[in-house]
């Protein structure tokens, strides 16, 4: 198992479900909730079972990706620098938000089926693209049960750890990026900083996204004492097939330049 490194060995804390719902902003249950990829990456994530996650401050590498995804405001930062843990005055609150944004995994949706997500997403694909239609409270419901069930567990290296990852929903807040500030009264939960985004060059995305975070304090190891280094990417167990018996996804949109033959018979010894 995965432990937890922080002045002193412990067992590090299990995630939970849902612990910041009073923080975020959820869409009512039958929500349909709109993800753009490419063929090939879905025929992975279904042969594989998964929901594919990134990690919050990874998004580099596709035209239009947020460098500032998950960052503090740059008007809280003077703040949270001045903000020293007791027992650790060389660490402020600068340092456990960044902490907590390289522990931050996210997996984004719209809720609108817009021109400006099929434009954005999911290009150069020699298979094309389409749209994963799913509805929000049954995809939620599937999700927060297998992280609930007894037997969850982390993967990492072939090591079955704890589950350390709490998971949250919520619309993401569109904000003047350079004149907004989250800490005038008091440090933010820093879950709050997953869930804003500049207004100028995101606004269109009407995004919904589902974050999976560790807590952002201490260091976790094995039991051996590795050392745990967060990847820049998580796979999330999730059967397709059972999720279009359950409804939670209710249909796949196929995109103008979709290899419609080649999905359709994949498909079809998949599912």
């Amino acid at each position: 198992m995965c432990e937890l490194e922080h002045f002193r060995h412990s067992l590090a804390p299990l995630g939970s479900v849902e612990p910041y719902a009073p923080l975020l902003r959820t869409p009512s249950d039958d929500q349909l909730l709109y993800k753009v990829i490419t063929v090939e990456n879905l025929l992975r994530s279904v042969i594989g079972n998964y929901l594919h996650f990134n990690r919050v401050d990874s998004y580099s590498d596709f035209q239009n990706a947020d460098e500032n995804d998950g960052r503090q405001l740059p008007k809280d930062k003077a703040v949270n620098a001045a903000a020293r843990f007791q027992k650790t005055n060389d660490f402020s609150a600068v340092h456990y938000y960044d902490q907590c944004r390289g522990r931050t995994y996210a997996c984004c949706f719209s809720i609108e089926n817009s021109d400006y997500i099929w434009s954005n997403y999911a290009n150069g694909s020699e298979k094309g693209k389409v749209c994963i239609v799913f509805e929000f409270g049954r995809l939620r419901a599937m999700l927060n049960h297998t992280l609930n069930h007894e037997s969850a567990a982390f993967l990492y290296k072939s090591n079955s750890c704890r589950q350390i990852f709490s998971i949250n929903y919520g619309l993401v807040d569109y904000v003047d990026w350079n004149a907004h500030q989250t800490n005038e009264q008091y440090l933010p939960n820093p879950i709050v900083y997953t869930y804003l985004k500049d207004a100028d060059r995101f606004r269109e995305e009407k995004e919904l996204r589902i974050s999976l975070s560790a807590i952002g304090i201490g260091h976790f190891a094995l039991k051996d004492g590795t050392l745990m280094q967060f990847p820049p990417s998580l796979q999330l167990a999730f059967d397709f097939r059972e999720a279009i018996a359950k409804k939670a996804i209710r249909e796949i949109l196929l995109g103008p330049e979709a290899d419609s033959d080649f999905l359709t018979s994949q498909l079809r010894n998949l599912l």
